[in-house]
């Protein structure tokens, strides 16, 4: 298209004139324009570029103003109905409110259980019952003191374990000290090995007593739905496994779990977090039982858990540590009597 020589008497070109341009000559116009000193109008700038970000922009609906409406009546009985049970079609498929506490963890010795004679008297017996088992299998040139050895054994791993805060296995302890009286791996029979640290504990483990209330306790929190779980220090699986079986209470819990298994002790965290990871609970969830501040209060403590201290009778060695970190180790409640747990723990729920 021709453009025509525009001045100032020149009439201007239309609307749909400008529309028609081509490139090259919307160039020239422009070019017109800007020499005339002036500016293009928006009408021709619509024409030459098409609308402006503003004119695409999409219009907002007017609102409309909509009346409230009336309320449906409802007479008292619906209402009431429905305040009690907003589904009545589920009927007994709705969901309970889920509880705040999911599962309970207990330590068993001196929590749940006690021993009915002095731990010194039951070792002794079961160090002798050992030697004279390792006798009978041809082994007499044991020293006359070994029972006495035994004992010792015992307790110096046990004393490491604490310091180390991992278990010494209650088998580890006997071949070292078989082989330290002449009896090395190679010549030791390991089937004999562990008939003899299971004849030394046995004394101890049917000795074992439940406390008063444990058994009720139990029972009412098994019954509400909680999960339950022991953890205990213990050098020695399958003693312990026994000893959970012998006292009758294996059916309460679905986890029963000591150090030797793992070989490290309470209150190592990692050990409360087996039975979390068990579960699928997180540590607010879970409740923790014991008579130990440092083992089983503490490891509590630690992982984010609620805590409960049994304070019954325990061994010397709890009761002086107990009384030595009281002051910082301080449990969430403190029970003398398991009957009360149950109410405690739906008090938390």
């Amino acid at each position: 298209m021709k453009q025509p020589e525009r001045n100032s008497e020149d009439a201007p070109l239309s609307m749909e004139d400008l529309a028609a341009l081509t490139p090259g000559e919307k160039d020239e116009y422009i070019s017109r324009v800007r020499a005339e000193g002036r500016l293009l109008t928006s009408e021709e700038q619509y024409a030459l570029f098409g609308p402006g970000p503003e004119a695409l922009k999409v219009k907002s609906e007017p609102e409309i103003e909509v009346e409230e409406m009336e309320p449906a009546p409802l007479q008292p009985a619906q209402r009431a109905r429905l305040e009690q049970d907003f589904f009545p079609e589920l009927g007994d498929r709705a969901a309970p409110a889920p509880r705040l506490v999911q599962g309970i963890i207990f330590d068993l010795d001196d929590t749940l259980a006690h021993l009915a004679r002095p731990r010194e008297e039951l070792m002794a017996e079961g160090a002798r019952q050992a030697e004279a088992y390792m006798r009978s299998t041809g082994m007499d040139d044991l020293p006359d003191d070994i029972a006495e050895n035994m004992v010792k054994a015992r307790l110096f791993a046990e004393q490491k374990s604490e310091e180390e805060k991992e278990e010494h296995i209650a088998d580890d302890a006997m071949s070292f000290l078989l082989q330290f009286n002449g009896y090395p791996a190679s010549k030791m029979d390991p089937d004999v090995l562990r008939r003899a640290v299971e004849i030394f504990y046995a004394p101890e483990m049917t000795a074992w007593r439940l406390n008063p209330g444990a058994r009720e306790a139990l029972a009412a929190l098994h019954q509400a739905g909680y999960k339950l779980a022991i953890l205990a220090n213990y050098n020695c699986d399958r003693i312990f496994q026994r000893t959970v079986d012998y006292l009758g209470i294996r059916a309460f819990f679905d986890v029963c779990l000591c150090s030797a298994a793992v070989e490290y002790r309470k209150p190592d965290p990692a050990l409360f977090e087996i039975v979390l990871e068990r579960w699928d609970a997180l540590p607010y969830e879970v409740v923790v039982v014991g008579d130990s501040l440092i083992h089983d209060i503490q490891g509590g403590l630690e992982i984010g858990a609620l805590t409960v201290q049994v304070a019954t009778a325990t061994v010397a060695q709890v009761r002086f540590d107990n009384e030595q970190t009281a002051d910082r180790i301080v449990p969430d409640a403190v029970i003398e009597d398991l009957g009360l747990l149950p109410t405690l723990v739906e008090e938390w729920s």
